[in-house]
């Protein structure tokens, strides 16, 4: 797998080291673990989460070149894409923020095996104070794009951007998102499509374009009963 991994990351321009290859199997072993008694992921074969997982996590590259920016991952999970990306990218300043403790935990435990400096939160993100703040902001498998737009849009700085990571129903999410986005000061820049083990996968990248108005994001139950 070592290979085919190395192989793989080429088509990303990313060359890894023994020693971060070998922070990867750490992150799988420790996932597969803690997933014995929550629920963290329902892949756990060791190539599918290589390629599901930190090979997804990692195409943010195809959308956004990575150099000391401020990232803030919402509703991280078991760490995607935010892990994968700071064993690669050491230089990333990179902000976890989830809801569920227990995942905070998780967290926790591996960045400290992995001898990873990245900031945890266990929270809501719609409380969080950094406001325009962030260089980029992920969401990966989260809720739909509208909803995601008020949660994240609100904490990316002007210039910068966010990304959410998302599958088939891209399109459709898209077009019912062009108000939200607009709404809260982001422009829509592109789609990226990627495939990864045979699967359709699509970046969505929103630029940000104007500070967000103070009464966004709005708390969780009014953003998903009467999205924007």
């Amino acid at each position: 797998m070592k290979a085919k991994f190395q192989e793989m990351l080429k088509d990303l321009d990313i060359s890894i080291t023994d020693e971060k290859y070998d922070k990867f199997v750490i992150f799988y072993e420790l996932l597969v673990e803690w997933n014995k008694k929550m629920n963290l992921t329902s892949i756990t074969n060791f190539e599918d989460v290589f390629m599901k997982h930190f090979y997804d996590s990692l195409c943010l590259v195809k959308g956004v070149k990575l150099n000391k920016q401020r990232l803030l991952d919402v509703g991280s999970g078991a760490g995607f894409p935010s892990i994968p990306l700071k064993i690669v990218y050491e230089d990333l300043d990179i902000t976890i923020i989830d809801s569920l403790n227990k995942r905070i935990k998780f967290l926790d435990a591996l960045t400290k095996m992995l001898n990873i400096d990245v900031r945890l939160i266990h929270g809501r993100v719609e409380e969080h104070k950094f406001r325009n703040h962030y260089d980029i902001v992920t969401a990966r498998a989260v809720s739909k794009l509208q909803v995601l737009t008020e949660l994240c849009l609100p904490f990316t700085k002007v210039g910068g951007k966010f990304v959410a990571f998302k599958g088939p129903k891209h399109i459709e999410e898209l077009e019912n998102s062009k108000n939200a986005i607009e709404l809260l000061g982001g422009k829509y820049n592109k789609t990226i499509m990627y495939d990864v083990d045979n699967q359709s996968r699509a970046l969505i990248i929103i630029d940000k374009i104007e500070s967000t108005d103070k009464q966004y994001p709005r708390v969780y139950s009014k953003i998903k009963s009467t999205p924007l």
